[in-house]
């Protein structure tokens, strides 16, 4: 199968099927003469762009176009362009029994054979391939995506995928939870990435979760007759509400009984205080009081939230229709940041978009200069067939006009990044889940790298003392244990706290360190590491010892720069048995 890469509307490109309408050989409906012996060989495009664009993708030699709802309809359409072989002169019993049926499947599909080419690109209201157990492309990754939805009824202006990957519609939330907790306990998966379009505002409907959690005592004020008529359009079902009054809906329907998302992340966390838990791609307008409230008790679900403004102009928003104002996201911003104050903040910006003015393209940069973005997705506004702005706006924006603006963007968010974790996060004590050896590591000079609860990528090198496993092709690193680190940091921090020096324990505490047991640092362990460099959004450290989320939050070491909790001397002298093992 061949996967699609669509950079506008009109122009399309399909690794692979490049000169396939040249081919001689090929007849103009399609690949029939495309055959290797008896077999034909079947090219197949699947997903939204394939359903976006399905006359093109023929057009480029394609033989089948499946959209990302009809994946189940798959083995029948295979089998209607190519019909299982006739059976042999000869053949056993059980293998005529198995030829039957195959001629049975060959007699029914010659009711509309011989076919060129096989179309699905019909929508539904139901599909979340909820039962279907995903092929993971790396196994050994310590996190996995989860889908638990599909679809958007946001209809943006500029955004097509309401028209290619249809309404909102969610998975059994216990569902989700069986799948989540076999990847944490089968697959040894340490972080679950819970997946969806618009994945906050997950509801399920479902009968069992409507009789469970009927949201009767959250309604907000019900809608009478007698409301005025912008009272009434503010208001929802119970059970939903927007994440301040400044957001709306374009979709009005709603709320009511069932599990919300709130719910989901909930329900996902507890199944192990030692699973992390993340969500994506989110609307800024579905993060309610108690989600937030959710995140900052929870010391496992991960203190990251994308937040797409796309625009920091109002009037821009509003031809956008995304729902809120540029002062009602700045609002949100607050309110996150008062909740959860160590929380990292991440947004998409599109520049040029239609009749973008010079004075509204500075209000997009005043507002990231005003947030400070961890991380940014920046792009020039490029229009897509079938959506509001393709019916009824005009691309007016200038292509340089667009690209300076964008640069512009990107230059703010460096400019800011850059600040930002210099402010926040050097000298940080930072929880890393261990991904494993870092892309630059070498023989020379080897590092790992992992990602802390705030998503960002922290590289730190290994100490010297590596142990081989097995037969010698895997070294991993060791580093201190929790447990050898836990009454000397305990020490210190009363120490500390007294105003005491530690200046006359320092040769101490560094014989107990060196003395001290060691232990094997994996993929999927947590380990401690204090930010000595930031750079963009990546940062450096040193690897300090190995931890859990539990003993990390309860020794509150996530609240406080490493030299005011524990002063500058343990990590100093943390690094010093790092240099003194690679010399050994």
């Amino acid at each position: 199968m061949i996967k699609a890469n669509s950079t506008n509307s009109d122009s399309l490109s399909f690794p692979g099927l490049q000169n396939q309408t040249n081919n001689p050989k090929k007849t103009k409906k399609g690949g029939r003469a495309r055959r290797k012996g008896d077999r034909r060989r079947i090219i197949g495009v699947l997903g939204c762009t394939a359903e976006r664009l399905k006359e093109s993708v023929f057009q480029h030699g394609a033989d089948l176009v499946v959209g990302p709802d009809a994946y189940r309809d798959l083995p029948r359409l295979v089998s209607a362009l190519a019909p299982p072989p006739l059976p042999p002169p000869s053949s056993s019993a059980s293998q005529r029994q198995q030829l039957d049926q195959d001629e049975d499947d060959r007699e029914f599909n010659s009711m509309t054979s011989p076919l060129e080419r096989a179309l699905n690109v019909q929508l539904s209201l139901e599909e979340t391939y909820a039962d279907i157990k995903p092929v993971r492309s790396n196994p050994n990754d310590v996190s996995a995506f989860v889908s638990v939805m599909r679809g958007c009824n946001n209809m943006c202006s500029y955004c097509v995928v309401p028209f290619t990957r249809g309404r909102e519609r969610s998975r059994e939330l216990e569902s989700i939870v069986q799948e989540s907790t076999r990847l944490y306990e089968m697959e040894g998966v340490k972080e679950i990435v819970l997946l969806g379009q618009n994945v906050n505002s997950y509801h399920d409907k479902t009968e069992a979760a409507m009789f469970n959690n009927p949201n009767l005592t959250t309604t907000p004020m019900e809608m009478s007759k007698q409301a005025p008529k912008s009272q009434k359009e503010l208001q929802y079902k119970a059970g939903y509400r927007t994440s301040n009054n400044g957001f709306q809906n374009m979709y009005r329907l709603r709320g009511g009984a069932g599990y919300y998302f709130v719910d989901l992340v909930e329900a996902v966390s507890n199944i192990s205080p030692e699973l992390r838990v993340r969500f994506t791609s989110p609307h800024p307008k579905d993060y309610p009081p108690e989600l937030l409230t959710l995140m900052a008790e929870k010391s496992n679900v991960c203190n990251h939230l994308h937040m797409p403004a796309q625009s920091g102009s109002t009037a821009v928003l509003e031809r956008m229709r995304r729902g809120y104002s540029r002062e009602a996201y700045m609002e949100l911003i607050d309110t996150v940041r008062d909740i959860i104050p160590d929380v990292a903040l991440t947004s998409d910006f599109i520049a040029g978009f239609c009749g973008e003015t010079q004075e509204e393209h500075e209000d997009t940069i005043s507002l990231m200069e005003y947030v400070k973005y961890d991380q940014a997705f920046m792009f020039a506004y490029s229009m897509r067939g079938k959506t509001h702005a393709h019916r009824s706006m005009e691309d007016d924006v200038l292509e340089n006009i667009k690209l300076k603006r964008l640069q512009e963007i990107i230059a703010t968010f460096r400019e800011g990044v850059q600040k930002r974790n210099e402010e926040v996060e050097m000298g940080r004590l930072r929880l890393v889940l261990v991904e494993g050896e870092s892309k630059k590591s070498n023989a020379n000079r080897r590092s790992w790298s992992g990602r802390t609860d705030q998503n960002k990528r922290l590289v730190f090198p290994t100490p010297g003392e590596m142990i081989t496993l097995g037969d010698g092709e895997t070294i991993v690193p060791s580093c201190l244990s929790q447990e050898a680190i836990r009454p000397i940091i305990s020490s210190l921090q009363e120490n500390f706290a007294r105003g005491g020096s530690m200046t006359p324990n320092a040769n101490v505490l560094m014989s107990e360190l060196v003395n001290g047991p060691k232990v094997l640092l994996q993929a999927g362990d947590y380990a401690v590491a204090q930010v000595t460099e930031v750079r963009g959004h990546s940062l450096k450290g040193t690897l300090l010892w190995r931890s859990t989320i539990e003993d990390f939050h309860e020794m509150g070491l996530d609240k406080i720069v490493a030299k005011d909790a524990i002063g500058e001397s343990p990590s100093m002298m943390l690094q010093q048995h790092h240099q003194s093992m690679a010399m050994l």
